[in-house]
């Protein structure tokens, strides 16, 4: 997601300064297409660049790069910088990075992401916002140039609720279109039949129009894998506990994925991401199945 929002702003004629992962080979590659750094640090970057982008895997791998004790984390060089925050992070994790930011004379907003790599590259995201609201405004107009639909919710951590429970419905959506076309397909249904009548009833949804085709021809080429569909679906199920809630449904997919992730299957190829442009869904993205 990282490297095609830093290609759609370099398109957008924006200055890619740095662009940092632990990955270093694999910064360095993107480094040499977008002609910028590669710090070896996430320091480095909010030395030498003024808006900083964060998309990060989980709660841990952001509470590393915002540590206020490593000398090489972002919060370094945190003065008068705009950190972006985009990952799908619990809200608490959003709310204690706002704090240390603002802390050392910067400035945090969420910018969550509702959307897929292709939406990524083509400046198409659905970003979900939250924050201080002069923050906000400050940062539109460069959102806008990686954003189809652009939404401001509230204060830190705001977002990151909504996020959860978009992700936990999708995960919800996708189990459920897997079990009713293999249970189709084990009635003997046609199942190009069944999706159409699906998407002209009550059981139509996102997940139908864009994974749809793709499970019916079980082709496997995905964009989210089992581990961070089972993270997501955690981080909602967390909010279900807090808020004193049993939410069942959701549980039973959690499990699921975590089966699935159990299994090996579903884990991204980073040989094929490498190669990949995003322009379309032909190429292998993940391996494995739902």
């Amino acid at each position: 997601m990282g490297a095609n929002m830093a290609r759609r702003l370099r398109d957008q004629q924006e200055t890619i300064i740095a662009v940092y992962d632990r990955d270093h080979d694999t910064a360095t590659d993107l480094a040499t297409e977008l002609g910028c750094e590669a710090p070896a640090t996430p320091a480095r970057v909010a030395e030498v660049a003024d808006i900083i982008f964060t998309v990060v895997s989980d709660d841990a791998a952001m509470r590393q790069i915002f540590s206020a004790t490593d000398m090489e984390s972002l919060l370094r060089h945190a003065k008068d910088r705009l950190f972006v925050n985009c990952a799908t992070l619990s809200p608490a994790v959003h709310v204690d990075v706002e704090t240390l930011v603002t802390q050392r004379g910067g400035q945090s907003l969420e910018a969550c992401m509702a959307s897929s790599i292709t939406q990524a590259r083509q400046g198409t995201l659905y970003l979900i916002c939250s924050g201080r609201p002069s923050v906000f405004e400050s940062a539109k107009p460069l959102l806008e140039k990686l954003s189809a639909h652009l939404r401001y919710i509230g204060s830190a951590g705001e977002a990151a609720k909504v996020k959860a429970l978009v992700n936990m419905v999708m995960n919800c959506n996708t189990a459920a279109l897997a079990e009713a076309l293999g249970l189709g397909a084990a009635l003997g249904l046609d199942l190009t039949m069944l999706r159409d009548i699906f998407a002209q009833t009550g059981a139509a949804s996102r997940v139908l129009e864009t994974d749809g085709e793709d499970m019916q021809n079980r082709a496997h080429d995905c964009y989210f894998s089992a581990a961070h569909a089972a993270k997501d679906s955690g981080i909602a199920l967390a909010l279900a506990k807090t808020a004193g809630l049993t939410v069942p449904l959701a549980q039973a997919t959690y499990e699921q994925y975590l089966r699935l992730v159990a299994l090996g299957k579903g884990e991204l190829d980073k040989s094929a991401v490498s190669e990949l442009t995003f322009k379309d869904r032909s190429s292998p993205l993940f391996k494995g199945e739902f």
